[in-house]
């Protein structure tokens, strides 16, 4: 795929954490390892990095565990930037350095407008939304 696999694990656990905010609930570290197939070191480490985005928030203690303050708020577009950067969205397809509308390399102008559809639609998505259908089973996370 297109993400690191950190990135895939960030959205698949801001997608779970999502859903369990919608009902009240905060998620621990190895329910959401559970639900999306990680390992939990590295789930850890990934929620880590979310939180230090503020994009989750997380209680310690017997009712702790991570949540979402306005699951509605927080964009896939938002998790893409805070675990892989703005690359998906900017860099060169062939990985120049120097790739432009002026100075394009060979597949500028095909994968231009496909990253532009990216951005568009990793914007549009809270993961509050893509959450939604989470509990009625419509799709999975592992």
């Amino acid at each position: 795929m297109l993400l690191s696999k950190s990135c895939e694990y960030a959205i698949r656990a801001s997608i779970y954490i999502a859903a369990k905010t919608a009902v009240k609930k905060r998620a621990d570290i190895r329910e959401i390892a559970d639900a999306i197939g990680s390992p939990i070191s590295f789930t850890a480490k990934v929620l880590q990095k979310l939180s230090c985005k503020q994009l989750i928030s997380s209680v310690r203690g017997p009712n702790g565990g991570y949540y979402i303050k306005d699951p509605l708020a927080v964009y896939l577009v938002d998790i893409v930037r805070a675990i892989d950067g703005n690359d998906l969205f900017s860099a060169c397809a062939m990985g120049l350095q120097t790739c432009s509308d002026t100075k394009p390399c060979p597949m500028h102008h095909d994968i231009k407008p496909l990253r532009a559809q990216l951005l568009t639609e990793f914007s549009k998505a809270s993961v509050g939304e893509t959450s939604a259908d989470y509990w009625l089973e419509k799709y999975f996370l592992k």
